[in-house]
């Protein structure tokens, strides 16, 4: 017996389809728009839904993008619809659907779809974490079209940036749809030539550079020049540039120098303050769907703090404090009080940063400025007010430091 949501606005289909559905022994959720359907998505993961492409408050169309968007669609989707056109089903194809129903439905095509929808094993995986519906902020947007633009290149590409970042889910935005993806610097200690023939046709992603021994560093040496021939590209990333991992972590400098042909350097995740409330969204819709967390949602509060907090740690500390958030809160709907009852108890208390000596008075005076508001920004909750009454600054001078510095500005308007 499978759970399966209809959603049709039209009265008469539900109620049939209901009963037909529900004569085959499946349990049936109705919704009448995709108000609804939201709603009962967010409660449960039906294993199938039967989707409306007309409905009065939105299409069927964009439901189905919202779904693909916050890694909701786990589940086959067939569409409905009396009046749509081949390139409405195309492009219902092309975000996901699986299927297309025109009405009127004829019985056997409704049993044959939903007896085939529910044998795809394709659908019941569980969601992944991915960048390609991100980019509000400029600095994530740019990343990904230099990525999209270094994609049809078969040179070997290093990716910088700190640590935390999360390299993979931009690396995995360079892989062709269906292509392999093998990701984890322990591989390297498998034979070569198997490793080459498993990636053929795709991406051989090494996490950290900086983690490599001698072994695996000679074994990327050997594999590095066979790439080519099978069609693996070589995607690599370092904290640290190829001069300080030759200094520092003992890494063979013209092997280092080989793998930076190509270099692009990946943004903190403060650089996009503004996706992280998506990013959050994402990862709590990935636990939710791997039922690693009861059903859970984040108030609007909530991702506000979340977006004004400065991560150090970047993806991997947002991560780690969302399955936090998850697990730990008392309602179903997050609150500003769990975010910042989670953010305390991870701060480290009077911890100051570090001084840069070694730079210019500017540079030196600009990187403590950054950290300075960055703290009263987390602290604050992005309250405007408070961080202008904590820092002695006028209002005014404050946007225009914050501006200055790239920080984003907090919330206006006091709650």
């Amino acid at each position: 017996m499978a759970q399966i949501l209809v959603v049709d606005d039209e009265i008469g289909i539900r109620e049939l389809l209901s009963e037909i559905l529900a004569d085959e022994g499946h349990q049936v959720m109705l919704a009448e728009s995709a108000g609804d359907a939201r709603r009962l998505r967010e409660r449960a993961r039906p294993d199938l839904v039967l989707l409306d492409i007309w409905m009065p408050d939105a299409d069927g169309i964009t439901l189905l993008k919202e779904w693909a968007a916050s890694g909701q669609l786990t589940m086959p989707v067939v569409m409905m619809s009396g009046h749509a056109t081949i390139e409405t089903a195309v492009e219902a194809t092309r975000i996901g659907a699986l299927d297309f129903l025109e009405k009127p439905i004829a019985l056997q095509r409704l049993l044959a779809t939903v007896k085939r929808a529910l044998r795809n094993p394709e659908a019941a995986a569980a969601p992944q974490l991915s960048m390609a519906a991100l980019g509000r902020a400029p600095a994530l947007a740019e990343a990904k079209k230099r990525l999209a633009q270094l994609a049809g290149s078969g040179a070997p590409l290093l990716l910088r940036g700190e640590r935390g970042t999360r390299a993979e889910l931009f690396a995995r935005l360079l892989a062709a749809p269906g292509a392999p993806f093998l990701a984890g610097g322990e591989m390297l200690s498998q034979p070569p030539s198997e490793l080459l023939a498993k990636a053929a046709g795709g991406i051989l992603f090494i996490a950290d550079l900086s983690r490599l021994g001698h072994a695996e560093q000679r074994n990327l040496e050997f594999l590095l020049p066979r790439a080519e021939k099978h069609r693996v590209r070589l995607v690599s990333f370092s904290p640290l540039d190829v001069r300080t991992l030759a200094e520092k972590c003992d890494f063979d400098p013209e092997l280092g120098a080989r793998l930076g042909e190509l270099t692009l350097k990946l943004p903190a995740v403060r650089d996009f303050a503004e996706d992280v409330p998506d990013l959050a969204s994402l990862m709590l819709a990935q636990l939710v769907e791997a039922r690693a967390c009861p059903a859970r949602r984040f108030a609007i509060a909530a991702l506000n703090a979340l977006r004004h907090h400065a991560w150090p740690g970047n993806l991997a500390e947002l991560e780690s404090v969302v399955k936090d958030l998850a697990l730990s809160a008392l309602e179903e709907e997050i609150q500003l009080e769990d975010v910042e009852r989670v953010l305390s108890a991870r701060a480290v208390p009077g911890t100051l940063p570090e001084v840069a000596f070694d730079r210019p008075y500017r540079e030196a005076r600009e990187a403590f400025e950054r950290v300075y508001f960055e703290h009263l920004l987390a602290r604050e909750n992005g309250s405007m007010s408070r961080v202008a009454e904590r820092s002695g600054l006028e209002r005014t001078h404050l946007y225009r430091k914050l501006k200055a510095l790239g920080l984003p500005v907090g919330r206006r308007e006091e709650s």
